[in-house]
């Protein structure tokens, strides 16, 4: 259930069909408009740019900038993401298709003023069918960067006439699916006294331990990188650490789940081991097949569509194309409540998961405006 995950991009066999043409053009999880590849050997770039959808508006989304193991892996990313920012802007209500944006290599390595540079000459010979924006591996910085070579261009910084970190309002919105999880499954819409584990307390996880320490959570974090994990600890000591995901998910007591890094945190391996009662973060496609919902729907857990609650920063850099206004963006992002509380709603109507509830929405909206 949910956003279809696709899971095979290898090559063909030599004489036969398949790999990522196959899923483009005769799958169902295919359905992309447009997959560019974009190489330029004078600064080392290598990106896909994924447009999903542009029924709704310009395919909007973020560039992921990660050291994928294979370019098939890069592309499966690219693929995946564009889809799943579909209907992320089908259900918080933007003028936007989905697309998705990766650049292939270790930023702390690789990543350089001319490399940018050349990818924001790639993202502007879409003539406006892609704006991109950022996301792991990508920051406000990077993005005044890439708006000198391409004008379709958010998530920059305020100097630069744009809306700065997005994590702040994507953070919010995760927040409030959490609120609306907990309305529909203990009936009152706050975290108070519940304890929350956060796997990825970096630039969105370490905003939703503010949030939720505010509402009177009682906090649990993991995160590869150590220093993320001392940042928070530095502010506030009340937040206990534990060594890994692993151990995270085992926790005795956890209420809420909240993955908050990379995708595919729900898993066989995960789902049967996971303490809580709900699973509601940031991280995008965090269901690794479509049977997963099942798997916790069947242990009586909670699922809050990733798309839906993490839509915060992607209402702000949408925003950021008319004319920044944080106090409307945030009036925005509060709705994610709402939302989220009418998928559980549809979800319980047609007796199917809250994932599947959600697609049905977001189909709904795209297919209209294709006829209109």
């Amino acid at each position: 259930m949910g956003v279809t995950t696709v899971t095979d991009v290898r090559p063909a066999p030599a004489g036969a069909s398949g790999g990522v043409l196959q899923t483009l053009f005769r799958t169902e999880q295919g359905g992309h408009e447009q997959v560019v590849l974009c190489q330029d050997r004078a600064s080392g770039l290598k990106a896909v740019i994924a447009v999903h959808s542009t029924a709704l508006g310009p395919a909007l989304g973020g560039t992921r900038f990660h050291p994928y193991a294979s370019e098939d892996e890069a592309v499966l990313d690219a693929l995946n993401l564009s889809r799943g920012m579909s209907y992320k802007n089908a259900l918080a209500g933007l003028e936007h298709g989905g697309g998705k944006a990766v650049i292939i290599g270790d930023p702390e390595l690789i990543k350089t003023e001319e490399l940018l540079l050349a990818y924001g000459r790639f993202v502007a010979s879409l003539g406006g069918r892609y704006v991109t924006a950022c996301d792991v591996g990508t920051y406000v910085a990077d993005m005044d960067v890439i708006a000198r070579t391409n004008r379709w261009t958010t998530g920059r910084s305020p100097e630069n006439g744009g809306a700065g970190d997005s994590s702040v309002l994507t953070a919010y919105g995760v927040f409030q699916g959490m609120r609306a999880s907990a309305q529909h499954l203990w009936g009152d819409p706050t975290l108070r006294g519940r304890r929350v584990g956060i796997a990825g307390v970096g630039k969105v996880g370490h905003h939703l331990v503010e949030h939720l320490l505010k509402d009177g959570a009682e906090v649990v974090i993991t995160d590869v990188r150590a220093e993320s994990v001392d940042r928070v600890l530095a502010r506030h000591p009340q937040v206990t650490a534990v060594a890994d995901t692993d151990a995270l998910i085992r926790t005795e007591g956890l209420d809420v789940y909240a993955p908050c890094a990379l995708g595919g945190a729900l898993n066989d391996a995960s789902v049967p081991a996971l303490t809580a009662k709900v699973v509601c973060g940031a991280a995008n496609n965090q269901l690794a097949h479509p049977g997963v919902e099942k798997d916790l729907s069947d242990r009586g857990i909670l699922y809050a569509p990733d798309y839906v609650v993490n839509a915060g920063g992607v209402i702000q850099v949408a925003d950021e194309l008319h004319g920044f206004d944080f106090d409307r963006c945030r009036a925005k992002a509060a709705k994610i409540f709402d939302t989220t509380l009418s998928i559980f709603a549809r979800a319980k109507a047609d007796g199917i998961p809250p994932a599947a509830a959600a697609d049905r929405i977001a189909e709904a909206r795209m297919a209209e405006a294709r006829r209109a």
